[in-house]
Protein backbone atom coordinates (compact mmCIF):
# COMPACT_ATOMS: atom_id res chain seq x y z
CA UNK A 1 0.00 0.00 0.00
CA UNK A 2 1.57 3.55 -1.07
CA UNK A 3 1.01 5.78 1.53
CA UNK A 4 0.17 9.50 -0.66
CA UNK A 5 -1.02 12.99 0.81
CA UNK A 6 -2.09 15.96 -1.73
CA UNK A 7 -3.41 19.32 -0.71
CA UNK A 8 -5.65 21.59 -2.79
CA UNK A 9 -6.96 24.62 -1.60
CA UNK A 10 -9.53 23.34 0.56
CA UNK A 11 -9.00 19.76 0.29
CA UNK A 12 -6.72 17.69 1.94
CA UNK A 13 -6.32 14.05 0.58
CA UNK A 14 -4.42 10.89 2.71
CA UNK A 15 -3.93 7.77 3.19
CA UNK A 16 -6.79 6.02 4.89
CA UNK A 17 -5.70 4.32 8.24
CA UNK A 18 -7.53 1.93 10.09
CA UNK A 19 -8.27 5.02 12.72
CA UNK A 20 -10.67 5.99 9.10
CA UNK A 21 -12.63 3.03 9.25
CA UNK A 22 -15.95 4.08 11.03
CA UNK A 23 -16.06 7.52 9.24
CA UNK A 24 -15.35 5.64 6.05
CA UNK A 25 -18.35 3.27 6.22
CA UNK A 26 -21.00 5.98 7.29
CA UNK A 27 -19.80 8.21 4.52
CA UNK A 28 -19.87 5.76 1.70
CA UNK A 29 -23.27 4.13 3.82
CA UNK A 30 -24.87 7.45 2.93
CA UNK A 31 -23.72 8.09 -0.33
CA UNK A 32 -24.84 4.87 -1.71
CA UNK A 33 -28.08 5.35 -0.42
CA UNK A 34 -28.51 8.48 -1.82
CA UNK A 35 -27.59 7.62 -5.51
CA UNK A 36 -29.59 3.79 -5.27
CA UNK A 37 -32.74 5.71 -3.89
CA UNK A 38 -32.61 7.84 -6.66
CA UNK A 39 -32.51 4.76 -8.98
CA UNK A 40 -35.58 3.38 -7.44
CA UNK A 41 -34.11 0.78 -5.02
CA UNK A 42 -36.56 0.23 -2.03
CA UNK A 43 -35.49 1.19 1.32
CA UNK A 44 -36.15 -2.39 2.74
CA UNK A 45 -33.85 -3.57 0.26
CA UNK A 46 -30.68 -0.82 0.98
CA UNK A 47 -31.02 -1.50 4.65
CA UNK A 48 -30.22 -5.04 5.22
CA UNK A 49 -29.06 -5.87 9.31
CA UNK A 50 -25.86 -6.73 8.12
CA UNK A 51 -25.17 -4.45 5.98
CA UNK A 52 -23.05 -1.40 7.77
CA UNK A 53 -21.27 -4.29 9.39
CA UNK A 54 -20.53 -5.63 6.09
CA UNK A 55 -19.29 -2.55 4.53
CA UNK A 56 -17.27 -1.80 7.10
CA UNK A 57 -14.82 -5.22 6.97
CA UNK A 58 -14.92 -4.54 3.46
CA UNK A 59 -13.16 -1.48 3.34
CA UNK A 60 -11.07 -2.92 6.66
CA UNK A 61 -9.71 -5.24 4.10
CA UNK A 62 -9.21 -2.62 1.32
CA UNK A 63 -7.61 -0.03 4.00
CA UNK A 64 -5.17 -2.86 5.14
CA UNK A 65 -4.61 -4.57 1.84
CA UNK A 66 -1.21 -4.40 -0.18
CA UNK A 67 -2.70 -4.57 -3.97
CA UNK A 68 -5.37 -1.30 -2.66
CA UNK A 69 -4.80 1.81 -2.16
CA UNK A 70 -7.52 4.08 -0.16
CA UNK A 71 -7.27 7.69 0.23
CA UNK A 72 -9.66 9.96 2.10
CA UNK A 73 -10.66 13.34 1.37
CA UNK A 74 -10.96 15.74 4.22
CA UNK A 75 -12.06 19.43 4.96
CA UNK A 76 -11.42 21.37 7.44
CA UNK A 77 -11.43 18.01 9.50
CA UNK A 78 -14.20 16.70 8.33
CA UNK A 79 -14.34 13.13 6.34
CA UNK A 80 -16.12 14.56 3.22
CA UNK A 81 -14.74 11.75 0.21
CA UNK A 82 -13.59 8.56 -0.37
CA UNK A 83 -11.34 7.05 -3.12
CA UNK A 84 -10.51 2.77 -3.05
CA UNK A 85 -8.21 1.92 -6.44
CA UNK A 86 -5.78 -0.52 -7.51
CA UNK A 87 -5.22 -3.76 -9.31
CA UNK A 88 -7.60 -5.01 -11.69
CA UNK A 89 -10.10 -8.54 -11.04
CA UNK A 90 -11.22 -8.60 -14.62
CA UNK A 91 -9.45 -11.80 -16.57
CA UNK A 92 -10.22 -9.76 -19.56
CA UNK A 93 -8.41 -7.07 -19.28
CA UNK A 94 -4.37 -6.59 -19.54
CA UNK A 95 -3.37 -6.04 -15.56
CA UNK A 96 -0.08 -4.88 -17.11
CA UNK A 97 -1.42 -1.76 -18.53
CA UNK A 98 -4.66 -1.21 -16.02
CA UNK A 99 -5.60 -0.26 -12.78
CA UNK A 100 -8.87 -0.40 -11.01
CA UNK A 101 -10.76 2.51 -10.00
CA UNK A 102 -13.06 0.84 -7.89
CA UNK A 103 -15.07 3.52 -5.49
CA UNK A 104 -15.32 7.15 -5.39
CA UNK A 105 -18.05 8.52 -2.75
CA UNK A 106 -18.58 11.97 -1.64
CA UNK A 107 -20.55 13.12 0.99
CA UNK A 108 -24.25 13.58 0.09
CA UNK A 109 -25.35 17.46 0.30
CA UNK A 110 -21.74 18.71 -0.74
CA UNK A 111 -21.94 16.87 -4.41
CA UNK A 112 -20.94 19.23 -7.33
CA UNK A 113 -18.13 21.20 -5.41
CA UNK A 114 -15.40 19.54 -6.82
CA UNK A 115 -14.58 16.65 -4.01
CA UNK A 116 -15.14 13.87 -6.95
CA UNK A 117 -12.53 15.88 -9.38
CA UNK A 118 -9.67 15.67 -7.00
CA UNK A 119 -10.47 12.05 -5.77
CA UNK A 120 -10.42 11.47 -9.68
CA UNK A 121 -7.39 13.52 -10.56
CA UNK A 122 -5.80 11.59 -7.42
CA UNK A 123 -6.38 8.18 -9.57
CA UNK A 124 -5.20 9.60 -12.95
CA UNK A 125 -1.90 10.80 -11.37
CA UNK A 126 -2.10 7.21 -9.77
CA UNK A 127 -1.73 5.29 -12.85
CA UNK A 128 0.40 8.05 -14.36
CA UNK A 129 3.30 7.35 -11.76
CA UNK A 130 2.67 3.36 -12.11
CA UNK A 131 3.20 3.98 -16.69
CA UNK A 132 -0.13 2.80 -17.00
CA UNK A 133 -2.51 4.12 -19.74
CA UNK A 134 -6.19 2.75 -18.94
CA UNK A 135 -8.33 2.80 -15.92
CA UNK A 136 -11.32 0.37 -15.67
CA UNK A 137 -14.43 1.02 -13.23
CA UNK A 138 -18.31 -0.09 -13.13
CA UNK A 139 -21.37 2.44 -12.50
CA UNK A 140 -24.43 1.40 -11.71
CA UNK A 141 -26.85 2.27 -14.83
CA UNK A 142 -29.38 3.92 -12.76
CA UNK A 143 -26.64 6.59 -11.31
CA UNK A 144 -26.90 9.33 -13.98
CA UNK A 145 -24.90 11.80 -12.00
CA UNK A 146 -22.19 9.10 -11.62
CA UNK A 147 -22.43 8.44 -15.31
CA UNK A 148 -22.34 12.19 -15.89
CA UNK A 149 -18.98 12.99 -13.57
CA UNK A 150 -17.33 9.76 -15.27
CA UNK A 151 -18.01 11.07 -18.93
CA UNK A 152 -17.10 14.32 -18.12
CA UNK A 153 -13.59 12.88 -17.05
CA UNK A 154 -13.11 11.09 -20.25
CA UNK A 155 -14.46 7.07 -19.47
CA UNK A 156 -16.46 5.79 -21.83
CA UNK A 157 -18.55 2.43 -21.75
CA UNK A 158 -16.82 -0.78 -22.93
CA UNK A 159 -20.00 -2.84 -23.32
CA UNK A 160 -19.47 -5.38 -20.52
CA UNK A 161 -22.02 -4.99 -17.59
CA UNK A 162 -23.23 -7.50 -14.80
CA UNK A 163 -26.74 -7.42 -12.60
CA UNK A 164 -26.77 -4.59 -9.68
CA UNK A 165 -29.39 -4.29 -7.18
CA UNK A 166 -33.00 -3.12 -7.91
CA UNK A 167 -32.86 -5.07 -11.08
CA UNK A 168 -30.24 -2.69 -12.54
CA UNK A 169 -27.01 -3.44 -14.39
CA UNK A 170 -22.99 -2.11 -13.11
CA UNK A 171 -21.80 -0.97 -16.70
CA UNK A 172 -17.69 -0.90 -16.60
CA UNK A 173 -16.38 1.90 -18.41
CA UNK A 174 -12.81 2.25 -19.49
CA UNK A 175 -10.58 5.95 -19.42
CA UNK A 176 -7.79 5.90 -21.50
CA UNK A 177 -4.74 7.83 -20.79
CA UNK A 178 -2.31 9.74 -23.60
CA UNK A 179 0.64 7.87 -22.34
CA UNK A 180 2.64 10.92 -24.05
CA UNK A 181 1.40 13.25 -21.55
Amino acid sequence: MRHLTVTTSRTFLRTASPGDLDGITDLHTLARTAYYQAGGVPDLELASPGGHSSRRESWRRAVQSSDRTVMCADREGELVGILSMGFLHEADIDAATARQLCQIHVRPGIWGQGIGSVLHAAFVRFLRDASLVTGVLEVWERNSRAQAFYARHGWKPDGHHRPGPGNGNYVRMRLSLDPAV
